[in-house]
This record gives structure tokens, C-alpha cells and sequence, in this order.
């Protein structure tokens, strides 16, 4: 290595200078600059100025060269939502001629961040994302989201500028608990997966508002955190029933924990929905045909999948004959919120 070479400011020094990440830094000096504040470009440009920055035009053309490969990283393969997700984000591509890279972060952060640096390399065009953690992906993603397009799906992490799209999950809850009522639900239980989900943190803070409005009950201790699986919700259920108190619903926030609250329901002996009512949350293939079959709020996996794929793909020509990434972006802070549909089964009745 010259001494040119060792003395030559580099992106972590223009960075540091500016006082931003190395990610921002990357974004203002490069593609992606739209997804920050003006001020802050300016300022990170004029900071390169100073220092005597230059762009790598070798490490550039790699970044930048097109493979016709989407990479998608979800937090559990086996879940069946997110299967349905992947297989929905791969016909869209399949439309453009381009192809899916998938990975499973095994709802893992360091193997979410593990798999996001494979992706650094330029062995993808775009990136897709569902993030295992609001808090503790977002250095990871942030990093990756500075060199690779990157869109999120389903749940953010705390980047506002990070463009992502999902269901309204408050309209959503809002829609569960309605029903709830009508059907003449007064007390609610309800099991989340808010440790691993990003998306019930917001569900359940919205279900308690709701559940205040609506003049029905839901106590702090009857807000029981379970995993993505069906024996989590058991015992979930059975810790509830310890208690000895009684409740119209239970509220799942996912249908693999409704499957495993109806499961252990039935096995004490309690009729669904005579006894008490449960719903889910997705509609996944099995809701309908679980018996008795899931009231739930199905996700239009497929418009989400669409759309955040419109996101990161941007048409080259007029005609659309080829595709690469574009800002993946519309306006700053892009939170796109698609509304859900409740299908009402024979869990909270006829």
C-alpha cells in the first residue's frame, strides 16, 4: 500500500468529521442523498470537500453493478405468514425478470446482522427486510440500508427515513375489538408476542385504547406475552385459567398463538365460542381451517408485497423493459399502512 493510499481520507473520517454515521455520510455522497435533510447532505459534502474525500470509482461500479437479485431477510422461515410474505415479494419480482436471495435471521439479531453484511458485498441490487426487533436491528439495518436500497416490510425499525409497508395494525385491533363487542364481549385477555413482534407493541397499546372506548376490560395482567409458536400459547392459557378468573375473549395477535389458545381451551373442557371467544391475527391458511375455524384479521400480504416492491424498483425506461433500484422512497419518513379485513368465523360465532 502507498503512502497515498494510507494518508487518503476515508468515508469513516468524512463520517466522524461531520459528526453523522457512516451510513448517512454514505447516503449524502451518494445514492440515496434524498432520504436525509438537505442541511445535513450539504453539510457532510462539504465536509468531504474539506478533508480531500474522493469516491473509489472501482469500489463504486461494483456497489453499483446490476445482478438482477433481490436479497429478503425475515425472522422465521417457518412461520407461515412470512412464508406467505416471501412467496408473494417473489412473484412480483419474478414479473420484473428478477429473482429473490432469501434468508432467515431465526429471529436472531446477531444473525440478523450477520446475513445483512452478506448482502453488502453487492450480491444484490435491493434489499428487503422484516426486521427482527424495533431496536436492536436498527444499527444493523441502518448500516446496510447506507450501501444497499433497502425497504422494510411488515415492521420498521427506528429509522424514520427507511421506508416501510404493512397493515394498519391499529385499524386492525380496533376492527377485532368492535366484533368483540358486538358479539357481547365485556373482558378480554389477550396474548402477544411483543419481544420478538414489532408490530404488537403497536397492537397492543391500540387494543387498550380501544378496549377503554369501548367500554370493555383489559387488565395489565391479563396481557400475557407468549413466542411465535403454538405451545407458547398454551401455556400461556394455562397460566390464565390458574387464576380462576373468567373472560369472554381472548385476543391472539397472531393465529399460531390462536391455534395454541384454542387447543388448550378444548383440552379443559371450555366450548369456543359458548364459553369464550378467540381471534387471531394474519389469517394464515390454517385459520380457516382449524376447527373451529379462526375469526381473524387477514393481512393483504400480497398489496404489501407489491408495494414495497414498487418501492425499491424503479423503472428505467419509458417502456419498463428493465428495472434496477431507485430511492426507495416517497417523501421522507415513508410509512405506507395498507388496511386489513376482518374475516369473522366460527371462533367468535355463527
Amino acid at each position: 500500500m502507498s503512502s497515498d493510499e494510507r494518508t487518503r481520507p476515508r468515508l469513516v473520517d468524512v463520517a466522524r468529521e461531520a459528526g453523522v454515521s457512516v451510513s448517512t455520510a454514505s447516503r449524502a455522497l451518494g445514492r440515496g442523498s434524498d432520504l436525509i435533510r438537505v442541511d445535513t447532505r450539504d453539510h457532510v459534502r462539504e465536509v468531504a470537500r474539506r478533508l480531500g474525500y474522493r469516491v473509489n470509482p472501482v469500489a463504486r461500479s461494483l456497489r453499483l453493478a446490476q445482478t438482477g437479485q433481490i436479497g429478503m431477510v425475515v425472522p422465521s422461515i417457518s412461520n407461515p405468514f412470512f412464508m406467505e410474505l416471501v412467496v408473494q415479494v417473489e412473484h412480483a419480482l419474478a414479473e420484473r425478470g428478477m429473482s429473490l436471495l432469501l434468508c432467515d435471521s431465526r429471529m436472531s439479531v446477531s444473525n440478523e446482522d450477520y446475513v445483512l453484511r452478506g448482502f453488502e458485498s453487492g450480491a444484490v441490487d435491493g434489499l428487503i427486510i422484516v426486521p427482527c426487533h424495533e431496536i436492536y436491528s436498527t444499527p444493523a439495518v441502518e448500516r446496510t440500508s447506507g450501501l444497499v436500497p433497502t425497504v422494510q416490510l411488515d415492521r420498521a425499525a427506528r429509522l424514520p427515513g427507511l421506508p416501510m409497508v404493512g397493515v394498519d395494525d391499529r385499524h386492525g385491533i380496533r376492527l377485532v375489538l368492535d366484533h368483540l363487542r358486538a358479539r357481547g364481549a365485556r373482558r378480554l385477555a389477550m396474548l402477544s408476542n411483543t419481544g420478538s413482534d414489532v408490530s404488537s407493541v403497536t397492537r397492543v397499546e391500540e387494543a387498550r385504547t380501544a378496549a377503554a372506548d369501548f367500554g370493555m376490560r383489559l387488565d395489565d395482567a391479563d396481557v400475557i406475552e407468549c413466542s411465535f409458536s403454538v405451545d407458547s400459547a398454551r401455556s400461556a392459557i394455562a397460566s390464565l385459567m390458574s387464576r380462576g378468573d373468567h373472560w369472554d375473549a381472548v385476543v391472539c395477535l397472531n393465529d399460531l398463538i390462536a391455534i395454541g389458545a384454542i387447543t388448550e381451551l378444548r383440552s379443559r373442557g371450555l366450548r369456543i365460542p359458548e364459553d369464550v371467544m378467540v381471534t387471531g391475527f394474519d389469517d394464515i391458511q390454517f385459520a380457516q381451517l382449524m376447527r373451529p375455524s379462526i375469526t381473524t384479521l387477514r393481512q393483504p400480504v400480497a398489496r404489501i408485497a407489491r408495494r414495497g416492491v414498487d418501492l425499491l424498483l424503479a423503472a428505467q425506461d419509458p417502456a419498463g423493459r428493465s428495472h434496477r433500484p431507485g430511492p426507495a422512497v416517497e417523501g421522507q419518513g415513508t410509512r405506507i399502512v395498507v388496511p386489513g379485513e376482518l374475516v369473522v368465523r366460527e371462533s367468535t360465532g355463527p
